[in-house]
């Protein structure tokens, strides 16, 4: 059984940033790609940003300019810094393993529990 444990979520006023984190098994993180997804209150879970094993990015045209994804190997820890927070990004963020290849994100369905961000005007 995989486990990924995020963490960093909380209550933030528009305009503001935090620092979410992200860590798994050192095997399972060294070969994989990540990603974090976000699913808010009536919504489908959307993709937010991924990074291949080579540190490679892509981002969502939502987030793009404001949010950073990164990963420390030898932590076996995926980041995603969220900077000049809106409104529309309060929703619960999800780690994710597996691929993303041909502009598809390819999940091995190992995610993790979540972790709320609420972004208040």
């Amino acid at each position: 059984q995989v486990r990924l444990v995020e963490s960093g979520g909380g209550l933030v006023q528009a305009g503001g940033s935090l620092r979410l984190s992200c860590t798994t098994s050192r095997s399972i993180f060294a070969i994989n790609d990540m990603a974090w997804h976000r699913q808010a209150p009536g919504k489908q879970r959307e993709l937010v940003a991924t990074i291949t094993a080579t540190s490679s990015t892509w981002y969502a045209d939502s987030v793009k300019g404001r949010f950073t994804i990164s990963r420390d190997n030898a932590k076996s820890t995926v980041y995603l810094q969220m900077n000049s927070l809106k409104s529309e990004d309060t929703a619960v963020y999800y780690c994710d393993v597996g691929t993303y290849s041909g502009s598809r994100w390819y999940s091995r369905g190992f995610e993790g529990r979540g972790t709320q961000v609420t972004v208040s005007w």
